[in-house]
């Protein structure tokens, strides 16, 4: 058994490597071989567990999270926990990974390969509303997938330390940094960026709900992962033909979407599913001007794919630590 902790798991892929396995778990999502069981979500208060198994071909994945949202007030990750490959075969235990490493990966490629497919090829400036963990890695495969030279920033968290936030993106993106800027609000940073990333556990829009102000942008929202969330306001549906997410059980889980079609203001003949889309090739950037939407829920098998493709480099690569049990 591999034992893989998150820094040997970032060593072991690029940016780049990762949104290609995300594209390659959307297309293996539309067909259907695999068995991915609707994941179990335990709450105490506001504490949350969650159980994410998936079956494929040669392995089994199973992922368990812990969301707690008073940790980052104290200084430590809101999410953790671990993620097991197994083989298909005997069911035998292949690697031991940290689920929150895996996590924040395979999130920010999910943003970064909605970027490539559904912001402008020009688009050279990126706001985010959410400077946590899952909030750093959408910026780092937003200046992957596209070439940002200005990131406007905005968080809800008093007294958010957004110079150490700043800090650790330029040590991680190097001679790529590009400039960045504090917002005063979202309305402000909304005016200056081409795509809009929203990573946040909001529960009302954290956008002005004003069509002017939100047109011909990119929006990639991360975050509302319960019904009770919502991130962006209903001034989006006047302005996008579609919105595109990964599966059905979006419409149920994520209240971005349940709630504007409860409302009337979403019909399902508006949902379109980014696997389908990929398997007819990577759609095309969109033209300058247009206004666009990308909703991720997430799901096992894009765990699986991406945890799979990490073994298999660690291997490769020399890395992890063997752990007889």
């Amino acid at each position: 058994m591999l034992f893989i902790n998150g820094a040997a798991m970032r060593q072991a892929v690029t940016l780049s490597q990762v949104m290609d396995r995300v594209e390659d778990a959307y297309r293996l999502f539309v067909s259907g071989d695999f068995d991915m069981p609707e994941r179990p979500v335990f709450q105490n208060g506001e504490d949350t567990i969650l159980y994410m198994p998936c079956f494929a071909k040669e392995v089994i994945s199973t992922k368990f999270l812990t969301l707690f949202p008073g940790n980052p007030a104290k200084g430590l990750p809101y999410i953790s926990g671990l993620m097991l490959l197994n083989g298909r075969a005997d069911g035998q235990t292949l690697a031991v990974m940290d689920a929150g490493t895996l996590t924040a990966l395979r999130t920010g490629a999910v943003g970064g390969v909605g970027m490539r497919c559904f912001a402008p090829a020009g688009a050279h400036r990126a706001g985010l509303i959410g400077c946590g963990t899952q909030g750093f890695h959408q910026l780092l495969y937003a200046c992957d997938a596209r070439d940002i030279q200005e990131i406007w920033l905005l968080d809800s968290q008093p007294g958010k330390d957004y110079d150490g936030f700043i800090n650790r993106l330029r040590q991680e993106l190097g001679e790529r940094a590009p400039a960045f800027h504090v917002a005063e609000d979202s309305r402000q940073l909304a005016a200056n960026s081409d795509i809009v990333i929203t990573a946040t556990q909001a529960a009302a829009p954290v956008l002005p709900d004003d069509p002017e102000l939100l047109r011909g942008r990119c929006f990639v929202a991360i975050g509302s992962y319960k019904p009770g969330m919502r991130e962006l306001p209903d001034a989006i549906w006047q302005l996008v033909p579609e919105v595109v997410t990964e599966l059905p059980f979006a419409l149920e889980e994520s209240g971005d979407l349940s709630q504007p079609l409860a409302a009337g203001l979403l019909t399902e003949e508006r949902v379109k599913y980014i696997g389908d889309l990929l398997t007819q090739g990577r759609p095309e950037p969109p033209a300058p001007g247009a206004t666009t939407y990308f909703k991720s829920v997430g799901m096992g098998l894009l765990d699986l794919c991406v945890a799979k493709y990490i073994y298999e480099q660690a291997l490769a690569l020399g890395l992890g630590q063997k752990v007889e049990m």
